[in-house]
């Protein structure tokens, strides 16, 4: 857990670095800043997405966990806790970005290789140094991504936490489903829904990414039996 609980002090100091910054910028400036960051999101996200080996689990993962997504009612259930949130927290805000910050910040940051990867190492052998590297990318995006969306992408922090940490703890249970193979794709679906953060930072028709979450985790199965 240590790894995990570094990775999460980085998120937080990286926010709070990210507010302070965030205090001397104009409206106009956040904006085109905004739009800038969408676009390299969506570059992290291509990345990843073009590391499959099967397209076909990519599809496949997205139309089963957009179907899941819908049925269970993610995105409404993301929006409607990220205005809980938004009230309770940043009640002096008004751009409307602490729920797109939360949301964004947590995929970006448990999306990937690396949090998984990580985390599986810190979990079976206590070797932290993955997790920690991760932590120094996710303190510098924090900075950027906080000065342009506000207090929400602290909040993500706890997502770290939560998702991080079980698989810390779980490492011994989940190692036999977390193969090379199954982490790639997870990874390349995981790339797709970042590309939809990165568009919905810019584009004004929004992608309902919340709904398409189960995809990341459908490559498990998939991977089994093929």
């Amino acid at each position: 857990m240590i790894g995990t609980l570094v990775n999460v002090a980085a998120v937080i100091l990286g926010s709070l670095l990210g507010l302070l910054l965030r205090k001397g910028l104009s409206q106009q400036l956040r904006t085109t800043l905004t739009t800038g960051m969408g676009l390299c999101v969506v570059l992290i996200g291509l990345k990843g997405a073009l590391g499959t080996s099967n397209e076909m689990i990519v599809i496949l993962s997205m139309v089963a966990g957009g179907c899941l997504g819908v049925w269970l009612k993610i995105e409404k259930r993301l929006d409607n806790l990220g205005a809980r949130l938004e009230k309770r927290f940043a009640s002096g805000e008004n751009d409307g970005n602490f729920g797109k910050g939360f949301v964004t910040a947590s995929l970006m940051y448990c999306v990937g290789a690396m949090a998984i990867v990580g985390s599986m190492d810190s979990g079976l052998r206590g070797d932290h140094s993955t997790l920690f590297a991760k932590s120094i990318l996710d303190g510098v995006n924090s900075i950027i991504l906080t000065s342009t969306m506000g207090l929400g992408v602290m909040l993500s922090a706890v997502t770290v936490l939560i998702y991080q940490g079980a698989i810390a703890l779980l490492a011994q249970v989940v190692a036999p489903l977390l193969t090379e193979y199954a982490i790639q794709e997870m990874s390349a679906v995981g790339g797709v829904l970042i590309m939809g953060i990165g568009f919905n930072m810019f584009r004004k028709q929004h992608i309902p990414v919340g709904d398409l979450l189960p995809a990341m985790f459908v490559p498990l199965a998939l991977t089994l039996f093929m």
